[in-house]
This record gives structure tokens, sequence and C-alpha cells, in this order.
């Protein structure tokens, strides 16, 4: 693979995270960060079970949507 193949994998690697994140907030959970060794981020996801739902559902949903470019 190209390196501008893996810059590219890895840019649409964070924003799916970024994106799942959001969905997590969007659901009512709370991201915290845990800490920041170089370019790896360590963070923790917490809420309660109904806060869970909605973020599977919401996930669900987003899965089943084509990708945004």
């Amino acid at each position: 693979m190209s390196t501008g193949g893996q810059l590219r994998d890895a840019l649409d690697t964070v924003d799916d995270l970024n994106r799942i994140l959001a969905l997590a907030r969007e659901a009512g959970m709370l991201i915290t960060l845990d800490g920041q060794i170089g370019r790896e981020k360590y963070q923790s996801v917490a809420g309660s079970l109904n806060a869970f739902r909605r973020f599977a559902q919401a996930l669900s949903n987003a899965s089943a949507q084509p990708p945004r470019h």
C-alpha cells in the first residue's frame, strides 16, 4: 500500500472513531480523556443502560447508511 493510501486509511479511522464518539455523546454517554501518549488517546465511555441502548441503536442506524465522503 502506498504512503498516501496509509494516510487516507488512518484519517478514515480517526473520522470513524470521531463519528462513533459523537454518536455516544448524542445518546447521553460521557466520554472522558484518561490520558494521551504520543498520538494514542486513552478514553473511557460511561453511561446508563438506556444511554447504551440509544447508542447501540444509533450505531446500527449509522452503519446501515452509505458512508459520507
